[in-house]
């Protein structure tokens, strides 16, 4: 079923993947992901690693979780260290494998780098590669990233939305956007996104908080925020259990909420487990 399809008909679940690094983490994802397909989750993606160094291991990953568990798949595409040739050769290859949809990114820049620099012979934004995609490998869907509290790297919103509708422009079929905890944050995104004409669906990416040290790296790294009162929280109870217990907390009052404002789908980072993302989805009301 193409994104659009998906989307007219229901409120879309999907869950990220990434490739484990051992053949127990891999025989434990799987274990993981089974117990994820209890709630029906519409497609499952996987990233790969910095540089495209899995980029390979990612097609296995998918083309085991289509097989295993009859399910649409979609890979991640970057444009880091690789030419037009190379996402082109990456695009027939996940083709010949099934995959049915592409999360299209530009990338961050390889460590060490301060700013992303093109390839020679590559793409330097991710709008390219949806053009690429559009014209050479139609059948297949395209999601793109959104950034409710902009891009770390923009100068404003506003220059990041531009970015943005220059990708839907190009033939996007949805935009899955970076964790955030405020949902503030994202109704105003979404309600700027149709401002500017962006009228595909806005999915709000989540990932559930387990521990406050994870979190503060993760979020330093890509620029989003928590809200003092939740972090006072996680400091004044250093359990491990109990941060658990607050981030499943917050996640679902996060989630419930964003359900009640019509948002077209749910994305959760699970981080190749399932205990958060079970919890949160048991405990809200989806319809």
């Amino acid at each position: 079923m193409s994104l659009p399809q998906l989307f007219e008909k229901k409120r879309v679940i999907s869950f990220e993947l990434f490739p484990p690094k051992t053949p127990d983490g891999e025989q434990s994802l799987y274990q993981h992901v089974g117990k994820l397909m209890e709630f029906s989750p519409d497609f499952v993606t996987c990233t790969y690693g910095a540089g495209g160094s899995t980029r390979g291991k990612t097609l296995e990953i998918i083309d085991h979780v289509k097989k295993q568990f009859n399910i649409p798949v979609a890979s991640h595409l970057t444009l880091v260290g690789s030419t037009i040739d190379d996402l082109r050769s990456y695009l027939e290859r996940a083709c010949a494998q099934s995959v049915d949809y592409i999360v299209a990114l530009r990338g961050d820049p390889p460590q060490g780098d301060t700013e992303f620099k093109p390839s020679p012979g590559g793409y330097r934004y991710a709008n390219e590669l949806v053009d690429l995609i559009r014209a050479e490998f139609n059948d297949l869907g395209v999601i793109v990233a959104g950034y409710p509290e902009k891009h770390r790297e923009a100068p404003s919103l506003e220059v990041d939305l531009e970015n943005l509708k220059r990708k839907v422009d190009a033939g996007a079929d949805a935009v899955v956007t970076q964790l955030f905890y405020d949902n503030t944050d994202f109704f105003r995104f979404r309600d700027l996104c149709e401002k500017n004409g962006i009228r595909i669906p806005i999915v709000p990416g989540l990932l559930p908080v387990t521990s406050l040290k994870q979190i503060k790296r993760i979020t330093t790294l890509c620029g989003a925020k928590l809200p003092p009162t939740f972090v006072q929280n996680l400091e004044d109870r250093p359990d491990e259990a109990d941060q658990l217990e607050i981030g499943i907390q917050q996640a679902i009052e996060q989630t419930q909420q964003l359900i009640d404002n019509g948002v077209a789908g749910l994305h959760f980072y699970v981080l190749n487990r399932s205990v958060a993302t079970s919890r949160i989805l048991e405990a809200v009301e989806l319809s």
